[in-house]
């Protein structure tokens, strides 16, 4: 990456709302050694060594991991996600919000299906407006992490969306899903108004299936806030990543499923 190339991302950076103050001071000592024809491949070198520890712990917000593996190589794919593709226009396009624990794992499962028109990451449920990943991981908001799905009902159902939502997640589990654990994880059905009477029925037709009582949630939908860039398309964007944590995560659906149906 040349000079003219990593400045302007690296203001960006530091003029981002999500940006921690621990990064922004490693990004504004990148810049002023940059701007002052220092030897840019030194500065860059620093910042991944200032960044690699929060980085191999995940633990950097998500614009400055973008850039982290930009830096590093590591990116599969660092594509801007195009939000202006997930609207809904026509009379026979519908929406719907789940939350089941991270949204990573949540976006692939309905993606996957004939109908789908579009996917969003983001957060929703909460008391404030317009928040970051790093206020909703808190779980200080109020807010889930969820996807909203737009889709084809000449294609694909509510009902077989919702059932998929049941098939994907634990209903026992009020603390989380899986290995996500936290008030921001918690499993919630958001419903439009038409979308309310089948998903009350749908939640009685899987609390038979229970000997543990269903904790899943079914409210009326409200605000959705789009997630940052890095959360979109998670899946595709790195693959490796995701398929330990979709390997994992149903591992533990299989037998907390089995566990829980048999009262143990």
């Amino acid at each position: 990456m040349r000079t003219e190339e990593i400045l302007p991302e690296i203001y960006n950076l530091i003029l981002a709302k999500g940006t921690r103050e621990g990064e922004r001071t490693q990004l504004m000592l990148a810049k002023d050694a940059l701007e002052q024809a220092e030897n840019p491949y030194e500065a860059m070198e620093k910042l991944k060594v200032a960044f690699r520890p929060l980085a191999l712990r995940h633990n950097l917000t998500p614009d400055v991991m973008d850039f982290y593996l930009k830096m590093t190589g590591e990116s599969v794919d660092t594509a801007l996600y195009d939000f202006t593709k997930h609207k809904s226009e026509a009379a026979f396009q519908e929406r719907t919000i789940f939350a089941g624990g991270c949204f990573w794992c949540m976006v692939e499962p309905f993606e996957a299906k004939k109908g789908i028109v579009s996917v969003l990451s983001g957060y929703t449920g909460g008391q404030i407006a317009d928040p970051t990943y790093d206020q909703v991981s808190s779980g200080l908001t109020g807010h889930v992490e969820a996807v909203e799905i737009i889709f084809d009902t000449r294609v694909i159902s509510y009902r077989e969306l919702v059932d998929l939502y049941w098939q994907i997640t634990d209903p026992t589990d009020a603390l989380g899903q899986f290995q996500d654990r936290g008030s921001q994880y918690r499993p919630i059905i958001f419903v439009q108004t038409n979308q309310q009477q089948l998903a009350e029925q749908t939640k009685h037709e899987e609390a038979i299936k229970y000997k543990q009582p269903i904790v899943t949630e079914i409210r009326p939908a409200t605000v959705f806030y789009p997630a940052e860039n890095y959360h979109q398309a998670f899946y595709k964007k790195q693959p490796k990543r995701y398929k330990a944590m979709k390997r994992a995560r149903q591992q533990l659906l299989t037998y907390q499923t089995w566990k829980r149906r048999l009262g143990l």
